[in-house]
């Protein structure tokens, strides 16, 4: 085995061959003329046969080429690629090197290494400088979490901090393309001088220490950690161990590869040169004999020799053609030596036989085609760049990452799903209910409001509004019940159902329990089979009682009680009692109404009507919501909500054609306008200043000329003072004003001219009022647009689901105003909801997506490097939903701009979500930044003195008395917003709250007082009756027929009907 190695002066290359196979291929041109030399590619290079002064050669090779390649090494002309230094042998080179690749991945920023890594994959710049001046650019403004930089304060003052989170805002673009927003990040940074405070900042007040990322740097690291193939156009590939580390895709892209690119040359190569020139080279070769223009006059015949050669031609020809394509060319070898005569038969010998052709080497197949998207959310290649979701709130004590989030608040997690569930009916079916609408932060203040003491007005409005959708009351179908009820156990079976259920609730004693079965249907055997043994209290074994709910009713039962709205001194909480008794009959809802009667009902208590109340008003609030949830869930088989749903339908349907008329009506205005313009252009005149296609424009173009020439007046200030120094300068500043209001004047007569046309102005006039009508169209269709979407009621609209199936909840969005009602007792604070509330998958699509089978992760790791859970709690941040029953929200505006910037619209929901998002976002940053508002106003007990609950009447219990008199109380209770809050519809359509007795009116008009206490008169003139100056609840006054009872005050109000 031979190895030649020539001198180093010479200036050959140098070609090291083991057997018979090229091995390496150093060009000592480099070294020479360069006087430099990569240790480390040397080192790779040399082959394994060289063979060290401190080590036999492997194969006996002689100490002649051992000694030649030893003394190449010893030459101290090598440079440390790392730390710059030259004059070194290869040996002190390469650890020179090593020890500076330590040093470089010691001081290189961590944060930094996989995005900068990533940027350099499959890289096709050829030249490493440039290389290194594209990342460093890409890079010298942009920071990533967990690098240590510098917050630059408004002051000048330089803070050091950690980047904790990163977000970037894409650019926004108008609809006629111009750009309205340049892309930029911002970064939560937490300040290392001040432990507990964060700084949120953007690409101005943010910088890197010079030190800590230079070119010389980068340049280092990225040596030290990629490679590159030796050919043309190859692109930089991580080494593979550090490609590992930081989960790197390795997999070349096919059009990289050598292959693809070899066939994309000589495809180009093929391409110039063209497919006929080639043909007519083919043919050129052989030899043809030149076209000439046929001889005129008479055919003569063909001899036989001439006939033999065009059938041999002929024969050419189709033998070639068996060969299968046309492409197909003779080996260069035959090329020179094939003749046509050479064939060519003789008379009476074979055909000589034709070479064998080679067909050519077709190009590889182009790489396959770039991915359409947008494609499956989890198919779309991560964003390695640091960044994640917006952290999202929780409303709830116990959230999904195990941290308390308000150790103060006792909603749990499960809770939050029914609570916005609750609020939503209520405020969308408030018309149903007779409720002036609330804000979802008083809603939930009133469902966690405990006193005995204080009574909250919505807290009770509610559930006797809802209470009442019920049970018919009893001048209405005789007090007809609404909804379907199962049966309670009785001794005796009576005509009516309802009389069967009130005398159910007589009998407390549970042994009618076992004669069940006889007395039902299939449908009860079949509850009783699937059903455990009872252990309510109106269950056959009297030993394991829970509550004493049946015990707390008589002769007087619930339904009757609520057919008399009988609510006052704790008389719909006894109602409630009696209903979730009554509901605990069905399977599904045992379980809960059996939690909400043990705390109601407790066995410790007396079973009175005072016990329900004490114990309603000390109830937990998830307690409480499950039971607004269950009879909200009622009202939805009424009657009255079925009633609403169909008129919605039906409004909606007149929308829509009212939309198409408005549309119609634009469309024609806008072929209106055309025709107008036109003959607009055809009556212009022609000194006109105003162009034809912009008439309506004109008054714009004036106003400019006018703005110039005030502009210009302006600039005289400075020519004047110059002014002073030459009188030549005064008189060409007169002249060319003299000029300028010549010109002025000009333009005002032709001005003038052309406005003077009658027939001009009247178009002028008819584009106008054309401008005007579509206008008015265009507002209409938007009133209408904005009434379509507060009249869409059967169901809540999400917004979108990002990725992982989150759904996006805007609950505004449709079935209700944005402000919530115009004229509500808490319009002021102008929002409903004012947060965009976030819920986690439902358990098919977590099982399907998420949460996948282990081969299914398998697959997903071996092409992202990460399973999807994984990538999940990459891509969302410290903070998610895992299931349907969880929920988070975003409440500040800036979040909402950040998520928008996180979705991809490479996949097929994000996209779509983004849209709605972008749609939606000035809505939503609006009313999020008007609840801000509102929550921060003061609520000092001077301010809201007025709107405390008036004095409790003289009737009342006289356990459930309030101490009002005392000052301190009331500066106690003021603090809750929601005792803010008006019940004003139920006063404008009924006269009277959801909690008070009905009015009972005579044909006179005058009330009568019921057994509850006295009415106030509605109609006729009353003896005590007189005529004053009164204000409503909506603020409004006027003179109406008042009465008063003995402390003074005005037993109730009575307005017009309220227009929704």
């Amino acid at each position: 085995m031979a190895m030649a190695l020539p001198a180093p002066a010479q200036q050959k290359p140098v070609w090291l061959r083991q057997g018979h196979h090229h091995l390496h291929h150093l060009s000592t041109s480099t070294i020479l003329l360069h006087n430099r030399c990569a240790t480390s590619t040397l080192h790779h290079n040399l082959p394994s046969s060289i063979s060290y002064p401190d080590s036999p050669s492997p194969h006996g090779l002689g100490t002649r080429r051992n000694s030649r390649m030893m003394d190449f090494l010893k030459q101290k002309r090598f440079i440390c690629e790392i730390t710059g230094h030259s004059g070194l042998n290869f040996f002190d080179a390469q650890k020179s090197e090593a020890i500076g690749s330590q040093e470089v991945d010691s001081s290189f920023p961590e944060a930094l290494r996989e995005p900068v890594l990533r940027r350099v994959q499959f890289s096709t710049t050829s030249r490493i400088d440039n290389l290194v001046d594209q990342v460093f650019d890409d890079f010298r403004q942009d920071f990533y979490p967990g690098e240590t930089v510098t917050v630059v304060l408004d002051d000048g003052n330089r803070l050091n901090g950690l980047v904790r989170e990163k977000a970037k805002f894409p650019a926004l673009h108008g609809r006629d393309g111009s750009l309205e927003r340049k892309a930029f990040s911002r970064y939560f940074v937490q300040l290392m001088a001040r432990s507990d405070e964060e700084a949120l900042v953007d690409d101005d007040h943010i910088v890197r220490d010079r030190k800590a990322f230079t070119k010389q740097m980068l340049r280092s690291f990225i040596k030290n950690t990629v490679t590159r193939e030796a050919w043309t156009g190859a692109p930089w590939l991580v080494k593979p161990e550090i490609a590992v580390k930081y989960f790197i895709d390795t997999t070349v892209p096919p059009h990289l590869q050598y292959g693809s690119k070899a066939a994309e040359r000589k495809a180009n190569a093929a391409a110039k040169k063209g497919e006929q020139e080639g043909m007519h080279h083919f043919w050129a070769s052989r030899g043809l004999p030149e076209l000439k223009p046929a001889i005129k006059g008479p055919k003569s015949k063909m001899s036989p020799g001439e006939l033999a050669n065009m059938k041999n031609e002929q024969f050419q020809e189709y033998q070639r053609a068996l060969q299968g394509h046309p492409t197909f060319v003779l080996p260069k070898a035959a090329q020179t030596t094939f003749d046509m005569h050479q064939y060519s038969p003789t008379n009476g010998t074979p055909h000589s036989p034709l070479p064998h052709l080679v067909p050519k080497s077709f190009p590889k197949p182009p790489p396959p085609p770039p991915i359409k998207y947008p494609i499956e959310d989890l198919e779309v290649a991560p964003v390695r760049d640091g960044t994640h979701r917006p952290a999202i709130k929780y409303l709830s004590q116990d959230t999904p990452m195990g941290a308390s989030s308000h150790p103060d608040m006792p909603i749990l997690m499960s809770t939050v799903g029914s609570l916005l569930e609750t609020w939503n009916t209520i405020n969308v079916y408030c018309q149903v209910f007779m409720l002036d609408s609330f804000t979802f932060d008083d809603f939930v203040e009133a469902m966690q409001l405990s006193s005995t003491d204080v009574d909250c007005e919505l807290f009770n409005e509610i559930h006797c509004a809802v209470l009442k959708k019920l049970v018919n009351g009893e001048n209405d179908q005789n007090g007809a019940i609404q909804i379907s009820l199962p049966d309670l156990p009785s001794d005796d079976e009576e005509g009516e159902n309802e009389s069967n259920v009130e005398g159910s609730s007589v009998a407390p004693t549970p042994t009618p329990e076992p004669e069940k079965p006889v007395k039902r249907t299939t449908r009860s055997s079949l509850n009783k089979v699937e059903a455990k043994p009872p252990s309510r209290s109106r269950s056959a074994t009297a030993d394991v009682r829970i509550h004493r709910a049946a015990e707390m009713f008589g002769e007087y039962g619930w339904i009757q009680r609520l057919r008399k709205r009988d609510f006052r001194n704790g008389g719909w909480q006894l109602i409630m009692v009696g209903l979730l008794h009554q509901l605990a009959g069905r399977s599904r809802l045992q379980a809960d109404c059996d939690e909400i009667l043990t705390h109601l009902a407790p066995l410790d208590a007396e079973p009175t009507q005072r016990t329900a109340w004490l114990q309603y008003s000390t109830m937990d609030i998830n307690m409480r919501v499950k039971a607004l949830q269950i009879i909200c869930m009622l009202t939805l088989e009424t009657k009255a909500v079925k009633t609403f749903l169909e008129e919605s339908s039906a409004q909606m349907t007149e929308l829509r054609k009212t939309k198409i008329e408005h549309q119609r009506a634009r469309k024609e205005a806008m072929a209106q306008l055309k025709i107008y313009h036109e003959e607009c252009r055809r009556l212009q005149p022609e000194k006109s200043p105003t162009p034809p296609p912009e008439l309506v424009e004109a008054p714009e173009v004036e106003i400019e000329e006018e703005d110039t020439s005030i502009v210009d007046t302006e600039d005289e200030e400075p020519q004047s003072n110059r002014a002073l120094r030459r009188g030549n300068d005064r008189a060409v500043e007169r002249k060319r004003k003299r000029e300028e209001e010549e010109e002025r004047k000009l333009k005002a007569v032709e001005a003038k001219q052309a406005k003077g046309t009658k027939n001009y102005q009247k178009v002028l006039k008819k584009v106008e009022q054309t401008q005007e009508k579509i206008r008015k169209e265009e507002n209409a269709i938007i009133s209408v647009d904005n009434d379509l979407r507060e009249a869409d009621c059967p169901r809540t609209r999400v917004l979108g689901k990002d990725r992982f199936w989150n759904r996006y909840y805007w609950f505004e969005r449709n079935a209700m105003p944005y402000e919530g009602l115009p004229d509500a007792s808490t319009a002021d604070a102008g929002y409903a909801n004012g947060r965009l509330w976030v819920q986690g998958p439902d358990d098919l699509e977590r099982e399907g997506f998420i949460d996948v089978s282990p081969e299914e992760n398998q697959r997903y790791f071996r092409t992202f490097q990460m399973t999807p859970a994984e990538r999940k709690r990459a891509e969302e941040g410290p903070t998610s939903v895992f299931t349907a029953k969880q929920w988070g929200f975003y409440e500040n505006p800036e979040h909402i701009d950040m998520l928008i910037g996180w979705l991809d619209t490479r996949g097929n929901r994000e996209i779509k979500l983004r849209k709605e998002l972008s749609n939606q976002r000035e809505v939503i940053v609006r009313y999020m930044e008007k609840r801000k508002e509102y929550l921060a106003k003061p609520s000092e007990s001077e301010q809201d003195q007025d709107l405390l609950p008036p004095p409790p009447p003289t009737t009342r219990m006289s356990t459930r008395t309030k101490p009002y008199p005392n000052q301190d109380h009331h500066n106690r209770t003021t603090k809750y917003r929601c005792l803010r809050w008006r019940n004003e519809m139920a006063l404008r359509e009924l006269g009277h709250k959801h909690m008070d007795p009905p009015v009972l009116k005579t044909k006179s008009g005058r009330t009568i007082p019921n057994r509850k206490g006295t009415a106030v008169s509605v109609g006729g003139p009353h003896p005590n009756a007189t005529p004053l100056l009164v204000e409503d609840g909506a603020g409004k006054n006027g003179i109406g027929m008042v009465t008063r009872n003995r402390t003074g005050k005005v037993l109730s109000r009575q307005g017009g009907r309220y227009n929704f």
